[in-house]
């Protein structure tokens, strides 16, 4: 029998207990302590019982919570791909930020782009009893991500946390997740309608990968711009990179040594436009005399090269505060569901590295 709460046959009654688990395995409670501790010789038959038990009920041992509530610490979570990554940093920085000012401690988990960390990573925070776990990041969003992601909000939503996804898509009104997210595609959509303004009718789309979600709002705006110009889309321009600033500049070398079929270029992300900035200054030319070049982020490098570059500006700081603050005041008086879901805007932050496209190419 599965019940309302998700868990079968403990039907309203929230988190499993010890109990719960002695009953189902068969044992007695000092036994599921046993297993769970591993620190004690269990029979195989028994083991397996209690393990399977676990499982079903969807127990989570919860002795370092127990311990941290006892000295009256509470904790927020957040699981990123990379710490290195300018744009993560800045999101942690507003989640820690926020927690801090809610008398909160952070907790932080790297899962280096790997789904199956990710989810690990999850898991590990529930057990820890973390108010809120704060997933960082672009993904491939098929049915396997919104199963999986479905199953964790509700598990932590049983356990009184809350799932909070960051620059991510929503899961559907059903799930009890919170969702913070920018206007990605509207602000590709502005940046490429500023090359097109100036005057480029070719422009490159450099970085990324569409499978991804930011990569494919970011060419869904690319598109739109150039639709609502009257400039056909031609998929010879646009040049899968990933988001990395080494790649991108050996990328660029090569895309100008085989066809300097373009006047404009946006870089996905800043550190993309970085490396394309070298490339292009190493082959002779200069932006944006010759290249006109425009990025996404508005984080480090973006006011470091020269030319400063023209990119656009995404309040990543806010994100995080914002998940925090969303999170905790879920259950707050004047709070209703369609406040759990939160796109903030994007804007153009224009600098030096735009101008008209050169009357011929040299």
């Amino acid at each position: 029998m599965t019940t309302q709460s998700g868990v079968p046959g403990r039907a309203g009654r929230g988190r499993a207990t010890l109990k719960d688990v002695a009953r189902r395995a068969g044992v007695s409670v000092p036994t599921v302590s046993r297993v769970i501790a591993g620190n004690y010789p269990v029979a195989t038959a028994t083991r397996r019982r209690v393990e399977k038990a676990l499982r079903d009920l969807d127990y989570v041992a919860n002795t370092h919570a127990r311990a941290l509530r006892g000295h009256g610490a509470k904790t927020v979570a957040f699981v990123l791909s990379d710490v290195r990554g300018p744009s993560f940093a800045q999101v942690a920085h507003g989640i820690e930020e926020e927690a801090s000012r809610r008398g909160r401690l952070c907790l932080l988990c790297v899962s280096g782009g790997d789904p199956a960390r990710e989810v690990e990573a999850v898991h590990l925070m529930r057990q820890q009893g973390a108010e809120a776990v704060i997933l960082i990041g672009s993904v491939v969003d098929d049915e396997p991500y919104r199963r999986t992601m479905a199953a964790l909000a509700r598990a932590l939503d049983r356990s009184g946390s809350r799932l909070v996804l960051v620059g991510r898509p929503p899961l559907g009104d059903a799930v009890p997740a919170t969702v913070v997210e920018y206007d990605n595609e509207g602000g590709a959509h502005a940046i490429t309608g500023r090359l097109l303004a100036a005057g480029h009718r070719d422009v490159l789309l450099f970085g990324g990968d569409a499978a991804l979600t930011t990569s494919a709002a970011r060419l869904a705006g690319y598109r739109r711009a150039l639709a609502d110009f009257g400039v056909p889309y031609r998929e010879s321009l646009v040049e899968k990179v990933p988001f990395d600033r080494g790649e991108a500049h050996a990328a660029m070398r090569e895309r100008l040594a085989r066809a300097r079929d373009f006047t404009g270029v946006f870089a996905l992300t800043d550190a993309v436009a970085a490396g394309a900035l070298r490339a292009i200054t190493e082959a002779g030319l200069a932006v944006p005399g010759d290249i006109s070049l425009v990025g996404y982020d508005d984080v480090p490098p973006a006011t470091d090269l020269r030319p400063r570059l023209t990119t656009v500006h995404v309040p990543y700081e806010e994100m995080g505060r914002t998940a925090v603050r969303l999170a905790l005041d879920r259950h707050g008086r004047a709070a209703s569901p369609g406040d759990q879901h939160v796109l903030l805007g994007t804007r153009v932050a224009l600098r030096d590295s735009v101008a008209p496209p050169p009357a011929r190419p040299r």
